[in-house]
């Protein structure tokens, strides 16, 4: 099979190195084109030298849209509007794109528009773009030209959620997600906050009210309306989320079976029943693990949800993106098994 050929635009930060890590084992994947504004010129093994062994030739560029077009796909990974320029540059030569910004997300561009104060570059594109939560939408990514990645904390809750709430087993109202993450959630940039000393040995909740991943959530569940409380725990990486969710019909017999028709057949979705899945369970792999516990006194169901936010979260997402767009195995460069120590 010819290789796909593949460009990274904004290949510099956590997610570019991660995608450029994980398409390193990808048997079908050939990364041509890597860019960066603050690092071009620079061997991408000065930078990330874990990288020597798969990519001693290769440098990061400024982007050139010249070079870009002759790819088979391309993966944006740049701040919101800025992806959706460029993004639609390259879908209108014909690339299929698999962006990581929240650019290409959002079903209505009215919300985008409101959740993140700006003019979309090219609401035009929304109505072809897919939303690329694999397990959920496959059938759509599978003929996409435009994905838009889901974001971590999404990805974790409306993993959880979707298959409760299509059922009617929970109420859509009241619903409250307690989520934590890593540190490397925040992206790789200088910044007090994410510093060691500040972000070791230390707890906290931040944008507790507006955090700009509600309304996507929201958007993909079909809830109106849900509390969304994020916390940066003193860990590298790894997303937990705990979730609370009113019971409306229905037992464990019936939540197991919900979870089962959704997931049974997935290799990246692990359903737990009773046992609450942890950072470890997960880290370093592209699998997401879902577990609960019925409260059955409040009529509460408690969910924990865990992904690894730089892999199921973003760039091994991304990877299973491609890998479905392509016609090839889900699975193909990507772990299926955490890093339990």
């Amino acid at each position: 099979m010819k290789k796909i050929r593949i460009a990274i635009i904004g290949a510099n930060g956590y997610t570019g190195f991660m995608l450029l890590k994980l398409l390193a084992s990808h048997r079908h994947a050939e990364v041509t084109f890597v860019t960066s504004r603050s690092e071009a010129g620079k061997p991408v093994s000065a930078l990330y030298p874990t990288l020597a062994g798969a990519y001693a030739g290769l440098a990061f560029s400024e982007y050139d849209p010249e070079k870009v077009k002759d790819v088979d796909v391309a993966f944006t990974a740049l701040p919101h509007t800025a992806a959706a320029k460029i993004g639609g540059e390259l879908a209108d030569a014909g690339v299929k794109l698999i962006d990581l910004s929240a650019d290409f997300r959002y079903t209505s561009k009215a919300l985008y528009e409101t959740t993140y104060g700006v003019t979309h570059p090219r609401g035009d594109l929304l109505k072809v773009a897919v939303y690329g939560l694999c397990e959920l939408n496959r059938e759509k990514i599978k003929s996409a030209r435009i994905v838009g990645n889901p974001g971590c904390y999404t990805t974790a809750a409306i993993l959880a959620l979707k298959p409760l709430v299509d059922s009617g087993i929970i109420d859509t109202a009241g619903v409250i997600i307690d989520a934590k993450s890593g540190v490397t959630g925040a992206g790789r940039k200088a910044d007090v906050n994410y510093s060691f000393c500040e972000a070791d040995d230390n707890f906290k909740a931040y944008s507790a009210v507006g955090h700009r991943h509600t309304t996507e959530i929201e958007e993909k569940t079909g809830i109106p309306s849900l509390v969304f409380t994020p916390h940066l725990l003193p860990v590298k990486r790894g997303i937990l989320e705990t979730i609370y969710a009113r019971i409306k019909s229905g037992d464990k017999a019936e939540i197991d079976a919900c979870y089962e028709k959704a997931y049974g057949g997935e290799r990246f979705v692990h359903t737990a029943g009773g046992n609450l899945p942890e950072l470890k369970t997960v880290r370093g792999s592209n699998c997401a693990a879902i577990g609960y516990a019925l409260d059955e006194k409040n009529g509460i169901v408690k969910i924990v949800s865990v992904i690894d936010n730089l892999i199921k979260g973003a760039s091994g997402q991304a990877v299973q993106n491609m890998n479905i767009m392509f016609g090839l195995d889900e699975a193909e460069g990507l772990p299926l098994v955490g890093e339990h120590l």
